[in-house]
């Protein structure tokens, strides 16, 4: 099971979001996750327990030492987008499987 944390600035409202909006994603792909979320501080300090952090691209950059320890980081233009983070998880996810 992939284990999937999203974060936002705050922690409340645009992490929730992603976080629903994942989970139909993966229903629709097939793929079994257990998806946390929280705000950025917190998940730069938990990133290591994920195999994926999903944010805001704006906050990519806060994720550095995960990416370089082969966690993979996705970061949205548009955190409304199921369309968006379906691309972005069939290129980041399914296609490296």
């Amino acid at each position: 099971m992939l284990k999937v944390i999203a974060a936002c600035g705050s922690g409340m409202g645009s992490s929730q979001i992603i976080k629903m909006k994942l989970e139909k994603v993966f229903k629709k792909l097939g793929i079994e996750a257990s998806i946390y979320h929280t705000n950025v501080g917190d998940a730069k300090s938990q990133a290591a327990n994920y195999d994926v952090v999903v944010c805001s691209e704006s906050l990519i950059g806060t994720f550095t030492n995960a990416s370089a320890k082969g966690i993979t980081v996705i970061g949205l233009k548009n955190l409304l987008s199921e369309k968006e983070i379906e691309e972005k998880v069939t290129e980041n996810i399914v296609n490296k499987q």
